[in-house]
């Protein structure tokens, strides 16, 4: 069975479902290929926050906006949405309910135009000279042929990219990898008693828990916070390695289904023991129960592709503007990974200077080995440290904006995404509502 669609977008989280809204709106027919079985990737599947939306510092300066601010109108309709501090100074989050987002993605990627697959993994990719022209996708129903005039890859892994040869750095080879984190939900937690200590005060108790040699805590400045709902909290607190080296010399790291299944159980695990740990040591959570856990483990960085741009640490920290910009981002390089003395920590965080936003270029999502495939989300084009910071779910859905709109331009150039002109995306940003400078 073969399809055709101007555009096929995989993967659906906040830079690929932005991507097909922003397509089909723009003309385009589109497919929006999900291998979950509800769209939002992270955004619904791990986390429950929005960051990237606001610089962080003295003065909050908001950097995102057009189809992302539709996004956060369709959650306040629902329930209530909550905007708090960072924990770590990282700038305003928007805490929702990540029930209520899966709604709100349908209803915004359907009332598009675009069509949603489901369940569907792809498995193969087609090209010839550079294009790609067809997706093999699995799905409950056997293999599925797909034919794109362009192709946008969102799928956070870079699966269409690896499945087509392209070219992508592999987290862990030039640069130690993100970890990762299985994110779980308490409720019945006194919150009022929570607030009477302090980050630092939690920090203290989970070294003196993990030195006790009672409780197995891989990480020891993890944080939780306030959602929502009046009694329940969310938080960021497991830490899992995931990239190992084969015994023929190869790094592998959660591409790879072995390795990610141990990780997936080694989450879940890790899960209780915080769990266990809250209930005992910290004020509050005497009588709280754990509700939830993410459906899945959530991945920082695997692949992230080549493209004809690479933003750079230095680019990052200077907050360069690029002449084809298509975004901004303030979010601090916050970079997780395992501490080398084994102490509990390894997370750093490098901040932008006070109030200033480094352009997201066109370029970084330009894929560099093909003629029609774009990228989006966190395996756009980027050192691992730029990355660290640009990967934050605003930043994902401003280049999935752009990717959209790039994409549907694309298809009247014969599927060629070099041939759109920079100024003309930057053009249709703004009248959708998009930030592209201060």
């Amino acid at each position: 069975m073969t399809a055709a669609y101007d555009v096929v977008v995989v993967g659906s989280g906040s830079a690929g479902s932005t991507a097909a809204i922003a397509a089909a709106r723009h003309g385009a027919s589109v497919l929006l290929v999900e291998k979950l079985p509800f769209l939002g990737g992270t955004s619904t599947a791990v986390l429950d926050t929005f960051y990237g939306f606001y610089t962080p510092g003295s003065e909050a300066k908001k950097v995102v906006g057009g189809i992302a601010d539709e996004v956060v109108a369709g959650l306040r309709r629902l329930g209530e949405v909550v905007e708090r501090p960072n924990t770590y100074g990282a700038g305003t989050g928007v805490t929702y309910l990540a029930e209520h987002l899966k709604v709100v993605w349908e209803d915004l990627v359907t009332g598009s135009g675009a069509k949603v697959l489901l369940h569907a993994f792809v498995q193969d990719v087609e090209v010839s000279g550079g294009r790609v022209t067809g997706l093999v996708v699995a799905t409950k129903a056997g293999l599925r042929r797909i034919e794109a005039k362009v192709v946008v890859d969102a799928s956070g892994d870079a699966d269409v990219c690896h499945f087509a040869g392209f070219g992508y750095e592999l987290a862990g080879e030039l640069a130690p990898a993100q970890t990762l984190t299985t994110t779980f939900r308490m409720t019945n937690v006194d919150v009022a008693r929570r607030r009477q200590i302090a980050k630092d005060e939690l920090h203290a108790l989970m070294r003196e828990a993990a030195e006790s040699g009672e409780y197995d805590l891989p990480r020891r400045e993890g944080s939780d916070h306030i959602t929502p709902i009046g009694d329940m909290t969310a938080t960021v607190m497991t830490r899992v390695e995931h990239v190992t080296r084969t015994d023929d010399g190869r790094i592998v790291n959660a591409t790879d289904p072995e390795v990610l299944t141990r990780a997936e159980m080694e989450g879940r695990r890790q899960v209780l023991e915080y769990v266990r740990f809250l209930k005992d040591k910290v004020p509050g959570y005497e009588q709280a129960e754990l509700v939830a856990m993410s459906t899945g483990i959530g991945l920082r960085e695997t692949r992230r592709v080549y493209g004809d741009h690479r933003v750079t640490r230095e680019e990052v920290l200077s907050a360069t503007q690029f002449d084809d910009q298509i975004g901004l981002c303030g979010a601090p390089i916050e970079d997780h990974h395992g501490s080398t003395a084994g102490d509990g920590t390894g997370t750093t965080w490098v901040y932008l200077p006070d109030g200033q936003a480094v352009g997201i270029p066109l370029r970084s999502l330009v894929v560099r080995d093909s003629v029609n495939t774009l990228v989006a989300g966190r395996c756009f084009s980027a050192t691992h440290d730029a990355h660290a910071s640009i990967r934050s779910m605003a930043q994902c859905m401003a280049m999935g904006h752009a990717a959209g709109v790039a994409a549907a331009l694309a298809v009247e150039k014969g599927g060629e995404v070099r041939d759109v002109a920079p100024g003309l995306v930057q053009d249709r940003l703004r009248a959708d509502g998009a930030i592209l400078e201060l």
